[in-house]
């Protein structure tokens, strides 16, 4: 299993690790996991490195677990380490199970960004469905090169079992996600003119969706997310911030702003998805791979939303986020921002 030292990851390790129909879980990651991962074997191994193949053959592993595509390049050190973990290190850990006659069983983590965000999308994206417009970077393109490396795989490994969960934002009170991040900073930038509908999926579910997928029979592509949906601005009021809308001109620089001030690291394409949203149909969560989640979408983030420490900030204060986001943007763009009144 990948992605140990990450949240998600260290719980499911310890998780697998206590279910009697689980012999062994050999959990590997380049850093040692911050927590405690209970029975898990725990092996220092980077899967950019052709060695992973080595941890695989002398485990004599029988089902691997992909839990490492890295959502946020702040947490991977960058964008450059980021892309060589998610696309590079993919391309070598199935490398390593192609080779491995013992590999019986692949679960990959993947997540809704691969069907992008536009104006032009349909209300609820089905399994079969593709991107109206691809993601032009960050996690949204590593992911869809990801799944295309996965689809190869099953093509020379006809014989081996092969499960993609694309996942909804995942959040909760102890992950910490770059929606967890936008959604704490002290004023809110929302693109002016939208309000986007999010889904969410809580991340007890997440684990528990990923152990059923790890001992479970069923492959194929699965999109999981809690039932309903939660726009931008509800969800802003949940949490009890202000919002500042914001032209969709300048939500990109926006982003780029709070990444640079280390508020929160969002590209183009995540400030794009706050304007336009996205909907999974999850009818193949409940019928084919049988799964049914203890929260809904707004029950998922109100569970976060109990974590964040409300801001009442005063008006002159709002008043100075406001002309800050807004000077920015006209200075980044060159040109004052329409709607910035």
């Amino acid at each position: 299993m990948t992605g140990v030292s990450r949240h998600l990851g260290g719980v499911l390790a310890r998780r697998l690790a206590a279910d009697p129909s689980v012999d062994k879980v050999i959990g590997v990651d380049v850093i040692p996991p911050p927590r405690d991962i209970g029975g898990a074997e725990f092996i220092r191994a980077d899967i950019r490195n052709p060695m992973i193949g080595k941890v695989i053959a002398q485990g004599d592993v029988d089902t691997v677990v992909h839990a490492n595509v890295i959502a946020t390049p702040t947490f991977a050190g960058g964008r450059t380490p980021q892309k060589e973990i998610n696309v590079i290190g993919t391309m070598q850990l199935l490398a390593a199970c192609q080779k491995a006659s013992s590999v019986k069983r692949l679960v990959v983590k993947s997540t809704a960004a691969v069907y992008g965000s536009t104006p032009r999308d349909p209300a609820m994206f089905t399994e079969e469905m593709s991107a109206k417009r691809l993601p032009s970077s960050g996690f949204g393109k590593d992911s869809i090169e990801v799944e295309g490396y996965v689809r190869g795989f099953a093509r020379r490994r006809p014989d081996a079992e092969i499960l993609t969960l694309r996942f909804a934002n995942i959040i909760g009170p102890r992950i910490r996600t770059s929606i967890t991040d936008y959604f704490n900073l002290p004023v809110i930038p929302v693109p002016f003119g939208y309000d986007a509908r999010l889904q969410f999926f809580h991340e007890d579910d997440a684990i528990a969706a990923l152990a059923r997928g790890v001992t479970g029979s069923a492959t194929g592509v699965v999109n999981l997310a809690g039932d309903g949906v939660l726009t931008v601005l509800q969800a802003a009021s949940l949490v009890r911030r202000p919002v500042v809308l914001v032209p969709m001109a300048a939500a990109g620089t926006i982003g780029g702003l709070g990444k640079r001030f280390g508020l929160v690291d969002f590209n183009a394409d995540q400030m794009t998805y706050l304007a336009f949203g996205r909907g999974m149909d999850t009818t193949a969560m409940r019928k084919s791979f049988g799964f049914q989640p203890s929260f809904s979408t707004r029950a998922a983030f109100e569970d976060f939303a109990r974590t964040v420490t409300p801001i009442y900030p005063s008006v002159d204060a709002v008043s100075g986020a406001v002309g800050g986001l807004v000077g920015a943007a006209q200075q980044v763009l060159g040109r004052p921002a329409r709607g910035s009144h």
